[in-house]
């Protein structure tokens, strides 16, 4: 019998989703303090300048039951975006949007969107650049797909562009207490009631 570890790990802004460098000078999940197993990877992504909970495991039979949007299954995101939100383009996320993914137009599965109090998020490393004559919001956005960049594109063609990403969970697997950079080691049993596998 296989012997299955599953980690969560808060994945910090300027860390690629993965362990080798395409370029000198990136940093990768090899720069986490927590040594993996040689066959470990991350199921999903997150790209470089988003945060938040990032999984990894050996078990190969979790990236299909997790990735295909058939399953349907959540990953709710902490946005802050440039400007004060409209409550009723908020709406436009329970419609099909039209995004570019990979130069293709696609049509989006319905969202939720909601203005949030600021969450209590560790401080960003860099902070992100405030402009103090203009507002920013935080909205939480539910997804149950994940497609290259979709909240930032999401959020643009409202107009909002994305100031801060951060991903706190993927269906009941949160981030919890955890730090950026952080890891946390999950038993299979308790892994897989929290993402309703």
């Amino acid at each position: 019998m296989a012997n299955h570890k599953y980690y969560i790990v808060y994945k910090p802004f300027g860390m690629l989703s993965q362990f080798t460098t395409e370029a000198p000078g990136q940093i990768t999940l090899r720069n986490l303090k927590h040594v993996f197993e040689t066959d470990i990877y991350p199921v999903g992504r997150l790209d470089k300048d988003s945060e938040g909970i990032l999984l990894l495991t050996n078990d190969k039979t979790i990236n299909d039951r997790l990735l295909n949007p058939k399953n349907k299954h959540k990953r709710t995101y902490l946005v802050q975006v440039d400007g004060a939100v409209e409550q009723n383009k908020l709406a436009l996320f329970e419609k099909e949007m039209e995004i570019s993914i990979d130069g293709k137009m696609y049509k989006t599965l319905p969202a939720k969107a909601k203005i949030i109090a600021e969450p209590n998020l560790p401080p960003r490393q860099p902070p992100i650049r405030v402009r103090l004559n203009i507002p920013t919001t935080w909205i939480s956005i539910e997804l149950i797909e994940g497609k290259n960049h979709q909240v930032r594109k999401m959020t643009a063609k409202i107009g909002y562009p994305t100031l801060r990403l951060v991903r706190k969970s993927i269906e009941k697997l949160d981030l919890g207490e955890l730090m950026p950079g952080e890891t946390q080691e999950i038993p299979k049993e308790l892994l897989l009631n929290l993402l309703k596998l």
